[in-house]
């Protein structure tokens, strides 16, 4: 029997399955894609794999001995019971009524981060939220693991409506090609990163978008202490730097523009507020408090700190200055400790050249960090499943959920708040993996263990549904239908069912339905409407919203027959900060000063040492100890104990940890486990070879991995990336597989935003010695009987 064709959308792209026998069996790039990503091969192997969650499952312990914390929540022998719809659904009403009934909603925690679905109807995070705000709100989370200290810093220096632009309305790849001479990136241009957008894209655009700026003149400069952060296409020069010196590198470029006057004074004096005090600090009139004799921030102190050359940094600047220059940082660079600084340093760099405002040029973030940064604006929104209004204010930085719930009543600084942590009783997860996105998984999983429940809806058996007490199998996209697009996207895409449902997994929405009609509100949630309805009341109130503009969209019936339909008012020619720069009086920023701010008397206000009023260098970890490629590998001083610095980068083979069994991600792995890169000299002073599994580790905990070498890395540089799933079977080593978060830590950015810090971490690397130890990351959990696709 021929295999038939349907068109479905993930994060990933937008593609068609192969479909036989109701089995996923191949997949297809859409014809007019013109560079398809890779990772769409994983999907049938992932579909169908033994790891999915086929039926309600509820921990043994959980229901033998009730809800309270449990310290052997997590453990890989911990067994599961397989139960009914019916049963699963009255014990998790009860539970959420006893907890919003003894403790109150703030002790709920509404935990997802939503990756699970590209579909705008079935979009998990929404469905949580939609349903726990039905039944009186939830202690939620705020900003992301990907860009938390841009979130919250840039709203202080630009103000928060120009801060939430320069997430989409920035000067397209287009626009960057008829204007740009120099683009600047600090962390590169990876274009697999481009492969991922929140809702798909149409089609994969990006890296054939900067190879026609290329092409066409563009020239692109690459800081970062790999090599292939930027294709060898783009034909960009290499700044090769020790991790986490970026702001070092800014701060000599800035040296050199005001040593020799080749910053842009005019412009720093009429658009910005602060630019005296900075000018101080990097010349070295001030230190970082404004106190005088401070330290000269010259290209030879930013060598001896970044080890790039002072001569190349002078050249650069020269060049900066000279030409029509768009400085770019990209999202990765902002996680690790003081990541807003790099930030703040590059915005500060681009405000001396003079260039904010000017077309394809000033600053950016998020060129090479997602597919849709470049791509376009969809300024009058998408179609979306309404979440309806929390009555709970309390709410978290999102990589705060350790601490939050190891540390109930406890207080931290937050953007010039001293906040207190609730006491969660009850954490609901749908759509995400904290196993795969949060740092020091082994003081996650104590904190998994202080709730009295956990609740995950899954697809499949992860880390964190393996840490959960009720498990609620979901659909995956190709089990349902819905419709994708992302911000900027091309056109608006249906998304037919492919197959039926695997096992007894449920459409969410169905499950919260049964769920509301239990606890007495399910015609609050569902307001008598099934998911199909809902996605026909989205569409058509979209249609109205453009229909007021004169923009003119099919009807849902019609939409949906055709497929897709071509994204009406997409904008491409965007200037980040034109307006304000044409006229800085009547388009004054939403700062204190009306200006951008260089130094920001409200940030100052804080008090916070590790993030004081302007762009400072501040030594992070990673920094600190011998300097990577030093060659002092094997010196028995304590700052040696971790000579090299891993990056622990997004993956090239999955998006995060999604469909990390698949066959395209399981391909790239060595012996099982995932692949962590070293320069041939590092591995020569460490006793290791090609191929090897090898243990990595850090003073938090430990990995194995597969060895393979690079000269793409700078000396003193290992890469892992982000994702393998998190396998803690092997009492010798704390994952088993390669999750880099076994040895990252969990610590904030600083006290303004508590972002991320995990991309960065030290480690050791070195030869495993023994029998290796199973990967079994991928076997469901005890008591879970496998259903075969």
């Amino acid at each position: 029997m021929a295999a038939t064709l349907r068109p479905t959308s993930a994060h990933w792209g937008s593609y068609q399955v192969e479909v036989r026998d109701d089995r996923v069996v191949g997949v297809r790039a859409n014809p007019d894609d013109p560079a398809a990503a890779p990772v769409i091969g994983n999907t049938p192997v992932a579909q169908h794999h033994r790891t999915r969650v086929a039926r309600p499952a509820v921990r043994r312990r959980w229901l033998e001995h009730g809800p309270g914390p449990d310290p052997r929540r997590g453990d890989p022998e911990d067994a599961y019971v397989e139960v009914e719809w019916s049963t699963v659904l009255d014990l998790l009403a009860r539970e959420l009524e006893r907890v919003r009934t003894e403790h109150g909603n703030s002790a709920i925690y509404g935990g997802s981060y939503g990756w699970g679905s590209a579909g705008r109807i079935h979009h998990a995070q929404s469905q949580l939220h939609r349903f726990l705000n039905t039944l009186g709100g939830y202690t939620r989370s705020v900003n992301t693991y990907s860009h938390g200290a841009l979130e919250v810093l840039f709203p202080h220096l630009i103000g928060t409506p120009a801060a939430n632009r320069l997430f989409s309305r920035v000067p397209s790849w287009k626009r960057i090609r008829e204007h740009t001479e120099l683009l600047v990136s600090f962390g590169g241009l990876r274009v697999s990163n481009t492969w991922t957008s929140s809702g798909g894209r149409t089609a994969q655009t990006a890296g054939p978008a900067m190879r026609a700026a290329s092409d066409a003149g563009t020239e692109f400069v690459s800081v970062s202490p790999l090599r292939d952060d930027t294709g060898e296409d783009l034909k960009s020069t290499w700044v090769s730097l020790r991790p986490g010196t970026d702001t070092a590198v800014m701060l000599g470029l800035m040296h050199v523009l005001f040593s020799e006057g080749l910053a842009d004074t005019a412009f720093l004096d009429r658009y910005t507020v602060g630019a005296d005090r900075l000018r101080a600090y990097v010349l070295g009139g001030r230190d970082e408090r404004g106190n005088p004799g401070g330290v000269e921030r010259s290209p030879e102190w930013a060598e001896r700190v970044s080890g790039v050359p002072a001569a190349d940094l002078r050249a650069l600047a020269r060049r900066m200055a000279d030409r029509r220059t768009l400085i770019n940082v990209g999202w990765s660079v902002q996680r690790a400790k003081y990541g807003e600084q790099p930030l703040w340093a590059g915005f500060a760099l681009a405000c001396c050249l003079g260039q904010v405002g000017l077309p394809g040029a000033g600053f950016a973030s998020g060129y090479g960090s997602m597919g849709n940064y470049g791509g376009g604006a969809t300024p009058l929104g998408l179609p979306r499943m309404p979440q309806g209004n929390n009555a709970v204010r309390e709410s978290i930085p999102v990589a705060k959920v350790s601490d939050l719930l190891l540390h109930p009543g406890e207080s931290y600084d937050f953007n010039g708040e001293h906040r207190t942590y609730p006491d969660i009783r009850l954490v609901y997860w749908a759509g995400g993996n904290p196993f795969h996105h949060h740092q020091d998984l082994s003081r996650l999983t104590r904190a998994f263990g202080r709730p009295d429940t956990v609740v995950v809806h899954e697809t499949h058996w992860t880390a964190t549904a393996r840490h959960a007490d009720i498990v609620i199998p979901a659909t995956t996209v190709l089990e349902r239908d819905d419709f994708a697009a992302s911000h900027g996207d091309l056109a608006l895409r249906a998304m037919p069912r492919a197959v039926a449902p695997h096992g007894l997994a449920r459409d969410e929405y169905d499950t919260y339905a049964d769920l509301a009609e239990r606890l007495g509100v399910r015609e609050e949630f569902t307001e008598g409407r099934t998911s199909r309805e809902w996605m026909r009341v989205a569409y058509e109130r979209w249609r109205a919203l453009l229909a007021r503009r004169d923009l003119e969209v099919p009807g849902f019936d019609d939409f949906w027959e055709r497929g897709r339909i071509d994204m009406p008012a997409r904008v491409e020619d965007e200037t980040h900060l034109g307006e304000f720069r044409e006229d800085p009086e009547a388009n004054a920023l939403r700062t204190p000063s009306g200006r951008i701010e260089l130094y920001s008397e409200t940030i100052a206000s804080f008090g916070y040492e590790d993030c004081p009023g302007h762009p400072v260098w501040l030594p992070g970890p990673a920094v600190t100890g011998p300097a990577p490629g030093s060659g002092r590998h094997r010196s028995a001083g304590e700052g040696d104990a971790w000579p090299l610095v891993l990056v622990a980068n997004q993956p090239n083979t999955r998006l995060h940890s999604q469909q990390d069994m698949g066959g395209y991600s399981v391909s790239r792995k060595i012996n099982g486990r995932d692949p962590l890169r070293m320069h041939p000299r590092d591995a020569e002073i460490a006793g290791v070879r090609e191929g090897d599994v090898v243990r990595v580790s850090s003073p938090r905990g430990s990995c194995l991995a597969g060895l393979v070498l690079s000269d793409a890395l700078r000396p003193g540089v290992v890469q892992l990336s982000t994702g393998a799933w998190y396998d803690p079977s092997s009492a010798d080593v704390t994952c088993a597989h390669g999750n880099p978060n076994a040895l990252t830590e969990d610590a904030g950015t600083s006290s303004l935003s508590q972002g991320c810090t995990g991309q960065l971490v030290r480690v050791r690397v070195e030869p495993y010695a023994g029998a290796l130890p199973p990967v079994r990351a991928f076997e469901p959990p005890v008591g879970v009987e496998p259903v075969e696709g």
